[in-house]
């Protein structure tokens, strides 16, 4: 078992300062096979762009590396890929899925590889009921540190209640929590939640509303605890959309920190919000459903020369109609949120 203190501290703190984790997308080559010299490539482009972390074996990742037996060979080689990259203190994230043995099993690998916490799916539990969910992740926590994922609806996640979430909070070796369920009322949850268990010294927010970047980043959050107001700020991102663009990224992320710090929010920073979102739209697809949302971010990566093509494990994951003109678009109307020109500056020493 690892517990959350026996994380590394300088890793440990760059959890609690907050950081930009990118969640890594899988590189293959034309025969469906993992691409080993692409999927360094990419670890070597965040580590540059100046990701505080990395997100492994989770959505963006595609998870049928499980049923492709991809899981280990894929953390495997990011993570060597980091290594030889940088010394610097780096989150790793691998995202665990399935029941309990299989997520248990997932855990021992990643602790295994040296990832400092699990980011756990709940969505082989849907229809189950909060106690058995909680027993499960009860169970994976005693492997390694857990980090709580509020996947949407839309894409395969489920509706988890406050009392979730504050259950949840209150499992001691939880060490943070991603929201993605691209709501806020059900953001609001989460972060009541871990209010209401008394666990926000530990349990550190990230978002994963790709919906909502900049604004979840910027707002404090303000609620009433034993008839005095406590304020929790979402520390960081671990974000699909962050997988693209991400020097942009880690220097939009700087502006918001920044902001909040000092308490002065620029109104051109808060126009950011809409902006980031709508590069969004484009990149996940959202006309249609999502349908083409890990396909949309391996266009961009495409067109930057990182990736060859945008083939994904499931033959349903393809550019919707008319996707590619919308990121292209988007990147047209919104340069300043794109990397293309870092990208072009880097791209041979990365495939090097």
């Amino acid at each position: 078992m690892t517990h959350w203190t026996d994380i590394p501290p300088p890793v440990l703190d760059l959890l609690r300062k907050g950081t930009v984790i990118p969640a890594h997308p899988l590189a293959l080559d034309e025969g469906n096979k993992l691409d080993h010299l692409r999927q360094r490539a990419l670890t070597r482009y965040y580590l540059d762009a100046g990701a505080g972390g990395l997100a492994v074996g989770v959505h963006t990742t595609q998870f049928e590396i499980r049923e492709h037996g991809l899981y280990e060979a894929v953390l495997d080689a990011c993570a060597k890929a980091a290594d030889e990259w940088t010394d610097k203190p780096l989150v790793r994230v691998a995202g665990i899925v399935g029941r309990t043995d299989q997520a248990k099993r997932e855990a021992q690998i990643a602790r295994g590889l040296g990832y400092h916490t699990g980011l756990i799916s709940l969505a082989a539990f849907k229809g189950a009921s909060i106690d058995d969910i909680i027993a499960h992740c009860q169970a994976v926590a005693e492997e390694i540190p857990l980090f709580g994922f509020y996947l949407q609806p839309a894409v395969g996640g489920m509706k988890l209640p406050y009392e979730f979430w504050r259950r949840f909070a209150e499992i001691e070796n939880v060490i943070g929590i991603k929201m993605a369920p691209f709501d806020r009322y059900a953001t609001l949850d989460v972060i009541r939640g871990v209010a209401a268990a008394r666990a926000e010294d530990r349990v550190m927010l990230y978002t994963g509303n790709d919906d909502h970047i900049v604004g979840d980043l910027l707002t404090p959050f303000t609620l009433a605890r034993d008839g005095a107001p406590l304020t929790l700020h979402i520390r960081g991102g671990l974000l699909g959309h962050w997988s693209v663009w991400t020097k942009a990224a880690v220097d939009l992320y700087a502006r918001c920190r920044d902001a909040t710090q000092t308490g002065m929010i620029p109104a051109d920073l808060l126009a950011l919000d809409s902006e980031v979102t709508d590069c969004n739209a484009a990149l996940f697809d959202v006309a249609n459903g999502f349908r083409g949302a890990i396909a949309g971010c391996h266009e961009v990566l495409r067109k930057q020369g990182l990736l060859t093509h945008t083939r994904c494990l499931s033959p349903n994951e393809v550019l919707s109609s008319g996707q590619a003109d919308e990121i292209a678009r988007v990147a047209r109307d919104h340069p300043h949120l794109t990397d293309d020109a870092f990208v072009a500056e880097n791209l041979e020493r990365w495939l090097t």
